[in-house]
């Protein structure tokens, strides 16, 4: 009975892992956007922080250290959206208490 019952939690944790895989993949093609001032800065990354395009309008431009400042708020606003969806879409694979380490 004690083998039935290890052999079943192996699979298990092997349909988890297989689970996490996948929903690793679906996150490496999922984007989120982050903006700054009102969107006239916005940076497009996926959930693992591959940043895909940087719009910026045409009235950000006039002054080069707040252009530079909005930069940085758009990437860690879009930064944030991508840790909040993946931290999301993991935890929803984890059994109810499980507790990711990172």
């Amino acid at each position: 009975m004690m083998k039935g019952g290890m052999g079943n939690m192996m699979k298990q944790a092997q349909m988890m892992q297989a689970n996490m895989q996948k929903a690793q993949a679906e996150l490496a093609n999922t984007e989120v956007e982050g903006s700054a001032s009102n969107g006239m800065v916005k940076v497009t990354m996926t959930c693992s922080n591959d940043v895909k395009r940087v719009q910026i309008d045409d009235a950000a431009m006039d002054d080069k250290e707040t252009l530079e400042d909005l930069i940085l708020i758009a990437l860690k606003d879009a930064k944030a959206k991508a840790e909040a969806t993946s931290s999301a879409k993991m935890s929803s694979l984890m059994p109810p208490g499980f507790k990711l380490p990172f």
